[in-house]
Formats: structure tokens, sequence, C-alpha cells
């Protein structure tokens, strides 16, 4: 995909995204999405802060004395106190826009919102399909990126490869499946680890139950 094809790609997902949001009802807004210590409000109001500023993000950097985990929840825990309405039109105004916050690339926000509507439908049931096109690109971004996903260092011994996109990196064991399932597994989610396949599951599923708390 091109830089066109991908901003393309970003206003499709935010439009749809933004019309699941009104068909929420209040319980499922307050239904944990599959990030940690998160509400689907939460979710939806951290997506609405990709236009952040130099000086928006200087201020959270402060704030959360140069911790990025608790910046990100941090914000979007004080972005979260609208009326449920406002997240929708939030995200609608952004169409068109090519705006990104600082450092970062449109392959960033791609993948941000295509991992964040799964956040956000998965734990509610809700079907929302993902491009596999964009999934690739939003892939490839998270394996190169390093922080926060670190998904060469987490995945070290694993060949991933996508059966619905031409797509595969990494070395060793087998993991196969769909982009989609593929892309959160490198962001840290096991939500999708039942759609992948190949010798390399196993060793998922053990670092998965090493990394569970005793």
């Amino acid at each position: 995909m091109d830089v066109d094809q991908i901003w393309a790609a970003i206003d499709a997902e935010r439009s749809s995204l933004a019309d699941l949001l009104e068909d929420l009802s209040p319980s499922e807004w307050r239904t944990p999405p599959l990030c940690d210590a998160w509400r689907v409000g939460d979710v939806a109001a951290h997506l609405t802060l990709a236009h952040a500023g130099y000086r928006d993000v200087f201020t959270a950097a402060l704030r959360a004395r140069g911790n990025f985990d608790r910046m990100i929840r941090d914000e979007a825990l004080r972005a979260a106190s609208l009326p449920q309405e406002e997240y929708p039109r939030r995200l609608r105004a952004m169409l068109g826009s090519r705006r990104t916050a600082p450092f970062l690339t449109p392959k960033q926000p791609l993948l941000d919102v295509l991992v964040h509507g799964q956040d956000i439908t998965v734990p509610l049931g809700r079907s929302r399909p993902m491009p596999a096109a964009a999934a690739a690109v939003a892939a490839q971004a998270a394996w190169d990126v390093g922080f926060p996903f670190r998904a060469r260092r987490r995945l070290a011994g694993l060949r991933l490869t996508a059966t619905d996109a031409d797509w595969t990196v990494g070395s060793g064991a087998q993991v196969e499946g769909p982009i989609a399932a593929l892309l959160l597994l490198l962001t840290g989610r096991q939500a999708a680890l039942d759609q992948l396949t190949g010798d390399g599951v196993r060793t998922l599923r053990r670092r998965e139950e090493m990394r569970r708390p005793s």
C-alpha cells in the first residue's frame, strides 16, 4: 500500500468505527476491552487523541514521569469523561486529515485503529472484519517498530505466516493464520490464538502460561 492507500484505509476504519460506537449500549461502553485496566469507552477516547500535538505529548509525558504506558492510559482516562456521542463525532472530524501525533508515520495510526477496533469488538462478541492488505502493513509496522510491542523479542524462534496475505516474518517453528490474528499476536493480544495453527502455537501457549501469575 502506498501512503494515499494507507490514509484511505485509516479514514475507512475511523468512519466505520464511529458508526459502531454510536451503536453501543451504555453497558457495552463500560465493558472491559482486550486492554488491561481499560473500558471500551476509554479505548474510544484514546482513538480520538491521534492528533495530539507536541505540547500535548510533552505535558502528558511529564504527568506520567516518562512512563509511556501510564501516559497513554492516563490521557485516555482524562479524555473519557465526555458524553458518549462525542467520540464518534470526533472520529469523523478526523476524516480526510493526514495529521499524526509527533514522531509517528501514517502506519502507526493505521495500526492503532485496526487493533483497537478489535480491542472493542472482540469482548462484545461483535464482528469487525479487518482488511487484509491494511492489516499486513500494520503487522509489518508492529514487527519493525520494537517499542512498545517488542514483537521480535517476544516471538523469537517463531516464523509467522499469513494465510490470507503475502506476509511472513521471523524464523523457527511455524505459526500460520489470518493476518488479523497475527496482528493481534504481534501487539501482545492472545484473543485470536485459537485461529492460529502450526508447531509454534504450542510454544506460544507455553509462553502465555509462564506469564500468568501463579
